[in-house]
């Protein structure tokens, strides 16, 4: 027994003894990790905790020099490591007395990838964009590595970022089906042609305002979000989840006592009703891009159908399709079904003896928050069937009426943890990446911030500039695309607050080092997010191809630069015309609109003279002054140029706008 406790009592001795290094492994931020891409010919940022006070040695396979520190008070350190032009795999050796070995290292390009949904949208799962089964399967690809981060908000500054548990990843069918789509097509545009490796940091979060994705610091500086961004910094998330749930359905039941189709809380316009007052609407359709431009709030719809005797000895189902954004619905005054999602397919089971031979009434309440509103489905998805393939059409002219207005409403309350408030995405999905060297960012956003485009006209040149000063590596190359087409296809001249954010986007190439990808062409009418995620994959990189690596390539479709007014007709200038101006398919040039002094917009005659001016005129405009090109929320303009890029919109006039002085 005496050998034993010898032996203890000396282990116990050289605990108090040992040094510090001996007592801790080094810890390591969670975007650094096997397989992961290191910024190539410069200084890149490596760190870590380690016991305090100690030393941390550093070795790289790429080269001979040892890097070595000491930990600060707290046990952190911090180093920049030599990159060499691009290569690997290596491994990086970190030793405090205890060896750490990141392996499959890749020396290359990195990229931060970041925006709302249209970033976010992956390969396959809700997104499923176009030839997706044949996308996933073929992307294999050693040396594009990925890393996608959490959905995480924070009211404070955050210094480790929540990551998928495994880190860095090799691109893969597995590993790239969830993963964002357009910055997998971007990268995969950049390795082909250079044979560099590329490594994708994935940080975006579907449906936020860009002020999300700003530091405190700039913010405050702002008259339009100091006030709400010191109240979150104040609050700190202190904000209790029960009280956030009280306040909620608070609002949600001012909701019914002001929405006209109530009474005493009993849905009253769910019955039968006289409808004389009622107007139409097309079914499918968003009344945003319809009947009732930039309404948000509460529309029900009503529509009688017939009904076969032999269908209603049948099962039924009625089904909609997706519809924007919640909805209840009833038949013959039953309520039937209700669901919540702008992106959820809505199908309901019919009781049995509710439906009846003859006429029958379908009732919907549909509440919309925010752009869209209603029905933007398959048409073929919309009706009325029974088991044994029998059907009934629910497209067409539906009734509808307002039952209220949110302009009417306080605004709804916001939850401490939601995304869509100043600051906190910065916070905890950008800080933590900010030691990480990076080549440059992408950037797909502005959907969410469309109703407040001229306030963007400043605001993301900002967040641009913001990036950049806490990143310190100077002006970055910042490449972003403009917002697709979507709604209703143009039919005449219109306000557009789509149109005002493109605009906005236009405008911040004003900054260094900038690019914008045109995507006007490859949108849908009835999906904010366009299946065609390859081309913009490819037109993004097309700009960091030419801008960044030095390509000798066209990277942008017809850009604006002057006009001539002369007699009855504007001459227009572009740069970027490589190849000639053309109508795409070689069609008649469509897209152009004059105004005269009365500042009223027609559709314009347009023709291409001598492959490299647009000259424009209107029957209805003897003297034409301004110019709108592809003005509108889904517009038909078709200029390109002879590489096949499209030309961007503008116009060029300064008219006030729909969303002049919008906060």
């Amino acid at each position: 027994m005496k050998p034993f406790y010898k032996l203890f009592a000396m282990l116990v001795a050289l605990l108090f003894v040992a040094p510090a290094h001996l007592l801790a492994k080094v810890t390591l931020p969670s975007v650094i990790t096997d397989n992961m891409v290191l910024q190539q010919k410069t200084k890149a940022g490596l760190w870590g905790k380690a016991a305090a006070g100690i030393n941390v040695l550093i070795t790289t396979s790429w080269d001979s020099e040892n890097y070595s520190v000491n930990t600060n008070n707290a046990g952190n350190w911090n180093v920049k490591l030599s990159t060499p032009a691009f290569g690997g795999p290596f491994t990086i050796t970190i030793n405090d007395g205890d060896e750490t070995v990141l392996r499959n290292i890749l020396i290359g390009e990195v990229w931060v990838c970041s925006g709302q949904s249209n970033m976010e949208m992956p390969l396959a799962g809700w997104g499923f964009i176009n030839n997706y089964e044949q996308e996933v399967a073929s992307a294999n690809f050693a040396k594009i590595r990925l890393l996608q981060l959490q959905h995480v908000t924070s009211n404070a500054l955050v210094n480790d970022a929540a990551v998928t548990s495994n880190g860095w990843t090799v691109c893969s069918p597995d590993n790239v089906k969830s993963f964002s789509s357009v910055a997998y097509f971007f990268a995969r545009e950049i390795f082909n042609t250079t044979g560099i490796p590329v490594g994708l940091i994935h940080t975006s979060w579907g449906g936020t305002i860009a002020e999300a994705w700003m530091s405190s610091i700039t913010l405050k500086t702002t008259s339009d979000f100091a006030e709400a961004t010191r109240k979150i910094e104040q609050e700190a998330g202190s904000q209790n989840v029960n009280d956030y749930n009280k306040k909620v359905q608070d609002w949600q039941q001012m909701f019914v006592t002001r929405d006209n189709g109530y009474a005493n809380g009993r849905a009253i316009w769910a019955d039968a009703i006289n409808t004389g007052d009622w107007k139409t609407m097309q079914v499918p359709t968003l009344w945003e891009s319809s009947v009732l431009p930039e309404f948000d709030g509460v529309v029900w719809l009503k529509k009688k159908i017939m009904v076969a005797a032999n269908m209603v000895t049948q099962g039924l189902q009625v089904s909609f399709g997706p519809i924007d954004d919640n909805d209840i619905t009833w038949i013959n005054g039953t309520k039937v079904g209700q669901t919540e999602g702008y992106a959820v397919e809505r199908t309901y089971n019919i009781p049995a003896g509710l439906i009846k031979e003859g006429e029958n009434e379908i009732t919907i309440r549909v509440f919309d928050g925010a752009g869209g509103g209603g029905f933007y489905g398959d048409a073929d998805k919309i009706a009325l069937t029974s088991t044994d393939g029998n059907r009934v059409s629910l497209t067409g002219a539906w009734q509808y009426k307002v039952g209220v207005d949110m302009k009417n409403m306080p605004a709804s309350p916001v939850q401490a943890s939601g995304p869509n408030r100043p600051t906190v995405l910065f916070n905890a999905m950008i800080h933590p990446l900010l030691n990480y060297t990076i080549k440059g960012a992408i950037w797909y956003q502005g959907e969410s911030n469309a109703g407040r485009a001229y306030q963007y006209r400043w605001l993301f040149p900002i967040l641009i500039t913001d990036w950049r000063k806490n990143w310190q590596q100077g002006d970055f190359p910042f490449y972003f695309v403009q917002l697709a087409n979507f709604m209703k296809p143009y039919e005449g001249p219109e306000q557009s607050a789509w149109a005002e954010l493109r605009e906005a986007q236009q405008k911040t190439l004003s900054l260094s080092n900038t690019g914008m990808a045109v995507t006007i062409d490859i949108g849908e009418a009835k999906d904010i997010h366009p299946k065609n995620k390859q081309e913009v994959g490819r037109r993004l990189a097309l700009i960091a191809l030419s801008k960044t690596y030095g390509k000798a390539i066209e990277y942008s479709g017809p850009v604006y630069l002057s006009k001539v007014v002369n007699g009855n007709t504007i001459r227009l200038n572009f740069s970027h015309e490589a190849g000639g101006l053309k109508a795409a398919e070689g069609v008649a040039l469509n897209g152009f609109e004059v105004a005269g002094a009365d500042k009223k917009f027609y559709i314009a005659d347009a023709s291409i003279i001598s492959n490299v001016v647009v000259v424009v005129s209107s029957k209805q405009v003897l003297q034409p002054l301004q110019v709108r090109y592809s003005w509108a929320n889904n517009p038909n303009g078709n200029l390109y140029n002879g590489k096949g890029l499209p030309a961007s919109p503008f116009r060029t006039d300064d008219f006030t706008g729909v969303t002049e002085g919008k906060k």
